[in-house]
């Protein structure tokens, strides 16, 4: 408790600390930038096998191959993307002026915006910290990140090797438990980017706005995979497999829910297993099984199982059964919305099959409730895929594949409504951590003279004539 209080009573005096270092170098050069990123990809590469170990312990088992693809890779990307890129991105953009308010220019200027405050989930807290960090100094800012208080020793290690690499003013990382998030999320930052779940990012965004700093959330939601009424059962059960198991399920865009034609709920469920079975021969002492982060989070997926059991679903295991905290994959058949499992994001190895007669019922079944970060649609016909894509909504779309639009970085990321608000990666995440600012300049000779007071019919005429056309 009291060292909690240290970590808030710390925050206020590095919010000010930051500030004041932003004044003094407002708009860093694009020189200034790409070493920063430089210096964060060195660092990235120099640690990347304590990084590796620390989540390792942190889950207890995390697959290395896992972490390297998703966290260690995916940050890499994001840091080539952004120095090849930025130069193009700083940029002014010319703007055009009307002939009536001649003679004069306009552009629109990329402006830092100042101290960016970063939350980070316990689910991927390298890309989700080291992402947001890449944006935010893309764009010339100075980053305060609170990482996640369920992964300790990777939160540690984290904050151990930025300070190595940058001053306290430029990054810094604050560590702590629940209370420290919520005084975290309550400081007048330039611009708050949470990432986590959606109930979290509600008391998140009524914090922000104590102060009117706007936010970026990155929520989750039940993300649906639709398989059609044609598409190879392999073909669709294998990627959703791959989706579904990375992490263990715990995905923010992991597919949540399957939709299946009824008349092909047997085939998937049999094939699914088969794919399941072959990524994972066995479930025990399996490095590349990771395990759920712990037990907290999995007694509530066992909750989920036992509220779905007693309200007459069949819960098939795809394994006999769990090991420590590595949970046996699950398929759940005869699901109805009265289960917590249909309620709630998942966010583990348990996948609801739900049968459906004709896509139009597909389609239904999805925008009647909240609209998700991703859906994944798996089928060859490409009039029903842009039906797909003309009739749903969610943040982002996979068509035949799941997970994978999130690690291309020439697109942006972010959900909508329930799933959350503003975009982040690549350029986009330069835009979210930018000021777009409308410059409008003009010299000596003013022309506006024309529609000073007092007004009269020469004013009127000139209306006439260049306004009202």
């Amino acid at each position: 408790m009291q060292q909690n209080q240290q970590q808030i009573d710390a925050l206020e005096p590095l919010l000010a600390a930051q500030r004041a270092a932003f004044r003094a170098n407002p708009m860093p050069s694009a020189e200034q930038r790409l070493a920063w990123l430089k210096t964060l990809r060195e660092l990235i590469h120099q640690e990347k096998d304590a990084l590796i170990a620390a989540l390792h312990a942190d889950f207890s088992n995390r697959a290395e191959s896992e972490t390297m693809l998703a966290e260690i890779m995916a940050s890499l990307n994001g840091i080539h993307y952004a120095r090849k890129n930025l130069k193009k991105w700083m940029k002014p953009s010319k703007r055009s002026v009307d002939m009536s308010f001649q003679p004069a220019k306009a552009k629109v200027i990329y402006q830092p915006l100042g101290v960016i405050g970063v939350i980070s989930p316990w689910n991927y807290p390298l890309f989700l910290a080291f992402g947001p960090l890449i944006g935010a100094l893309s764009a010339g800012n100075r980053v305060m990140i609170k990482m996640s208080e369920a992964t300790p020793v990777t939160s540690q290690l984290v904050k151990d090797i930025l300070a190595k690499a940058f001053p306290e003013d430029l990054v810094a990382v604050v560590l702590g438990e629940a209370e420290v998030g919520q005084a975290f999320s309550r400081l007048p930052f330039d611009h708050l980017l949470f990432t986590g779940a959606t109930s979290i990012g509600k008391h998140v965004m009524r914090a922000a706005a104590e102060n009117l700093v706007p936010v970026t959330l990155e929520l989750g939601g039940k993300s649906p995979a639709i398989i059609s009424a044609d598409v190879p059962m392999a073909d669709a059960a294998e990627r959703i497999a791959f989706g579904k198991t990375m992490n263990a399920g715990q995905t923010c865009v992991a597919p949540d829910y399957v939709l299946v034609p009824e008349g092909r709920v047997e085939e998937f469920v049999d094939t699914y297993r088969q794919v399941v079975q072959r990524f994972y021969p066995t479930l025990a002492n399996n490095p590349d099984y990771t395990a759920v982060i712990n037990e907290r989070q999995l007694n509530r997926l066992k909750g989920y199982i036992s509220d779905a059991e007693s309200k007459g679903a069949q819960v098939i295991r795809l394994f006999d059964k769990d090991q420590d905290r590595r949970m046996a994959q699950c398929l759940l058949l005869n699901t109805t919305d009265e289960m917590k499992v249909m309620q709630d994001e998942i966010f583990g190895p348990l996948l609801p099959v739900v049968p459906y007669r004709g896509i139009e019922q597909a389609f239904s079944y999805v925008n009647d409730r909240p609209r998700p970060l991703a859906l994944y649609y798996f089928g060859y016909d490409k009039a029903e895929q842009e039906r797909v894509l003309v009739e749903t909504h969610s943040g982002g779309v996979c068509i035949n594949d799941t997970m994978l639009h999130v690690a291309q970085d020439d697109m942006p990321f972010g959900g909508v409504g329930p799933s959350g608000m503003g975009h982040y990666h690549g350029h986009e995440g330069f835009l979210t951590f930018s000021k777009a600012k409308a410059v409008l300049i003009k010299q000596r000779f003013n022309g506006a003279r024309l529609i000073y007071p007092p007004y009269g019919k020469p004013l009127q005429k000139l209306i006439q004539k260049l306004f009202l056309r």
